[in-house]
């Protein structure tokens, strides 16, 4: 049997090599293996004398540090405790620190949320103040459009109305005002169509009133060639057969200068017909304003015509007033025609002229039943023929090309006028009826104061 020092030997060894132990781990895997074979052999009491040994050693061991290191050890107390102090003083000026930039960073967090805010404002209102401009623009041309219409540029109103309706108003769309400008974009086009048709209406208006003083120029300037073609007669005997109108009467005749409608007694601007065609031409109401003219105009050929006309007043003013007008209505439709091609055709000027020839013929006829004199008679023969030599034939006209003035040949205005031509072999014929008449009752007449001689 193993003596009792070896035991005790032994139980020294275990538990010095459990004090010795690594780690914590090394150390309960040293102490419980002890423990049990401590139990086992009933060496326990043995084991705690010895742990009892190691730890009365190691607090002796302690001890004798401290009482040589006391000083030391009181002097690293105290500055632990000046340590503890800085570093409690130092937490403290830490978290104030910490709460001072808590305290900035909010304070910086709300004049970033400032900021940003003011940026939005800004940018709000950037864009409040460019919707505004956009806005004061449209409004600009809108009554820019109604300040053109009042000072007659209509042409230029409808180009500010076009340029409001496809460029400006496509900047404010999403806003009311945009939809309450466009609606009214049709009625302004309204507005621009009827002040362009007032002003035409009053120009026509003016034509009629010129109508008459224009015939009376026209047929004015057709006795002067008269004049002038006797004249050319007299002097070269070969013109005696040629009659007015005649190609070698017409280039006899073509250093007298003369415009019928422009001229120092009357001018005649189409430049509102020319306007009011080209509106509507914009407006796509071509076709439209075609139909409105064409009834205008016989309206003003139906105001043109009187009711009935008097052959016998003194001077015949009412049968040369008739004609005057009616010459003067056709030359401005032939000119119109000729000028606005697509405005007037010449079915529509003939009908026109058609009908104004059978009124008149139809009034004179009715008319001649109170001539009893064959003097009065030639008279209204001379107006008719005049007017018949003045419609058929127009006088020179005058145009200039790159400032060189051309004189062009007689402008014909092209007017039938066969049915007035074989009304003037029913006025002969009256006028034989009146010559029979008047050498019956002068025969008889001088049968009954017995003024009769013989014949041989």
């Amino acid at each position: 049997m193993p003596s009792v020092l070896d035991q005790r030997n032994g139980a020294d060894s275990a538990a010095q090599q459990i004090v010795l132990s690594s780690s914590e781990i090394d150390y309960f895997n040293r102490l419980i293996p002890a423990i049990s074979d401590a139990g086992t052999s009933s060496k326990s009491q043995n084991l705690l004398h010895s742990l009892d040994q190691i730890t009365a050693g190691q607090e002796a061991e302690i001890e004798d540090i401290c009482n040589t290191n006391h000083q030391g050890f009181v002097s690293s107390v105290k500055q632990l405790f000046k340590a503890r102090e800085k570093s409690v003083a130092l937490t403290t000026e830490i978290l104030g620190l910490n709460q001072s930039i808590q305290s900035s960073t909010e304070t910086l967090a709300r004049q970033k949320r400032g900021m940003v805010e003011s940026r939005e404002v800004r940018q709000n209102i950037d864009e409040a103040n460019r919707a505004l401009q956009d806005c004061l623009e449209v409004l600009r041309l809108a009554n820019q459009v109604h300040d053109l219409l009042a000072r007659k540029a209509y042409y230029s109103a409808l180009r500010a109305l076009d340029e409001l309706q496809n460029v400006h108003l496509q900047r404010i769309t999403h806003y009311e005002l945009a939809n309450l400008i466009r609606k009214s974009v049709p009625a302004t086009k309204r507005l621009v169509a009827d002040a362009v048709m007032a002003d035409l209406s009053t120009w026509l208006y003016r034509i009629r009133e010129t109508s008459e003083f224009l015939g009376e120029v026209a047929f004015y300037h057709t006795e002067q060639r008269r004049t002038r073609q006797k004249e050319r007669a007299g002097k070269i005997a070969p013109l005696i057969n040629c009659q007015l109108n005649s190609a070698v009467e017409s280039v006899a005749d073509e250093d007298e200068e003369f415009d019928i409608l422009d001229n120092e007694d009357v001018q005649v601007d189409f430049t509102p017909l020319f306007e009011c065609m080209h509106i509507h031409d914009t407006l796509d109401q071509t076709e439209k304003f075609k139909v409105d003219y064409a009834a205008t105009r016989r309206q003003q050929k139906e105001l043109l015509m009187p009711t009935s006309v008097s052959l016998v007043d003194s001077d015949g003013s009412s049968l040369s007033q008739l004609l005057e007008g009616i010459a003067g209505f056709s030359i401005v439709e032939k000119a119109t025609m000729k000028k606005l091609p697509d405005l007037r055709l010449q079915a529509d000027v003939d009908e026109l002229w058609d009908s104004m020839c059978r009124i008149s013929i139809t009034l004179i006829s009715n008319a001649l039943i109170e001539v009893t004199n064959a003097e009065l008679l030639l008279k209204v023969k001379g107006v008719i023929a005049l007017f018949i030599q003045t419609m058929s034939v127009g006088l020179p006209s005058i145009t200039f090309a790159t400032r060189e003035r051309r004189l062009m040949s007689s402008q014909t205005w092209g007017f039938a006028v066969d049915s007035l031509d074989t009304f003037l072999l029913t006025l002969f014929d009256k006028y034989a009826e009146l010559l029979e008449k008047r050498f019956s009752d002068d025969f008889q007449e001088a049968s009954r104061h017995g003024l009769c001689v013989p014949v041989f």
